[in-house]
């Protein structure tokens, strides 16, 4: 099982010509609201890939219609709380190029407390589930301390990312996912390559340039697919639930980051994040016709 301590956000989507400059006003062409978080999207995509999943969460008393939509997916709700501020949202501009800008309002996802994390590690099993955490919550780096303290395998996507946030996570993590963007300032940070620092796994993700998993042993490289994106909002959490439930199902770094690769790819062409998050059938059958 997936135990996933993430962020449930409402995401307000506005399609423009071009991304806004400072101080500028655009007219958009049209409006849409998503269930999203990353910590959401990548419940939903390991879920959708086949995994069991068991989403940790905090939403305001503002949000049945998020809850309505987790279920629709079919996440169970056990291990959400409503907590008195306001649900998080993301206000997500997206233009012709299928480029993004997002305005973050953390709410409810800033509500976690140690008995609700305490309790969701007790009801785990350290020998077979993983753990995953992002940056959208607050008591992370407690969670992941917790997690290790407790044997259960952590994966941790270091996004939004800050150096401060992320350098002490990695003594408590067994994988580290970022993006080339977020690899570079990490290095910047730390001094050093940070396939140096001796993490079990290194998930590097490189957008069109495809993804590399550094590990112990090896480094894994997987080219994108090519694909007409319409928009890349939510791709990295897709990439990552996908990648993550593979890899609990065939316990293959290979196979999981290629699928992966084919779960983003087509997520990348349909619009909205979790709405876009293909099924597991639909990765392989993907996957079929290219090769």
């Amino acid at each position: 099982m997936i135990l996933n301590f993430g962020s449930i956000n409402l995401d307000l989507v506005y399609r423009v010509a071009s991304l806004p400059a400072p101080g500028e006003t655009l007219a958009s062409t049209s409006y849409e609201k998503y269930l999203g978080g990353k910590g959401v999207n990548q419940s939903i995509a390991a879920q959708r890939c086949g995994a069991e999943v068991r989403h940790i969460g905090c939403v305001g008393p503002d949000a049945q219609w998020l809850l309505e939509q987790i279920s629709e997916f079919g996440l169970t709700l056990t291990g959400i709380k409503t907590v008195d501020t306001h649900t998080g949202h993301a206000v997500i501009l997206v233009d012709n190029a299928a480029e993004n800008q997002i305005v973050l309002f953390g709410g409810s996802n800033q509500a976690f407390t140690m008995s609700q994390i305490e309790n969701a590690l007790g009801n785990a099993d350290p020998k077979t589930d993983w753990v995953i955490c992002q940056n959208e919550t607050n008591l992370v780096h407690e969670l992941a301390q917790s997690a290790r303290q407790k044997n259960f395998r952590t994966a941790y996507s270091a996004a939004p990312f800050e150096a401060k946030h992320a350098i002490p996570m990695l003594d408590h993590i067994d994988l580290l996912a970022v993006n080339e963007v977020e690899a570079a300032s990490l290095q910047n940070a730390l001094g050093r390559d940070p396939c140096e620092l001796g993490l079990r796994y290194l998930l590097v993700t490189k957008g069109a340039k495809g993804a590399d998993l550094h590990t112990y042993q090896e480094t894994i490289h997987q080219p994108a697919f090519n694909v007409m994106p319409q928009d890349t909002t939510g791709a990295g959490d897709t990439f990552l639930g996908a990648f993550m439930a593979e890899f609990t199902l065939s316990n293959s770094p290979a196979k999981a980051l290629r699928f992966a690769a084919a779960a983003s790819a087509i997520q990348v062409t349909r619009a909205g994040a979790a709405p876009a998050i293909p099924t597991r059938e639909e990765v392989f059958a993907f996957l079929k016709e290219q090769a």
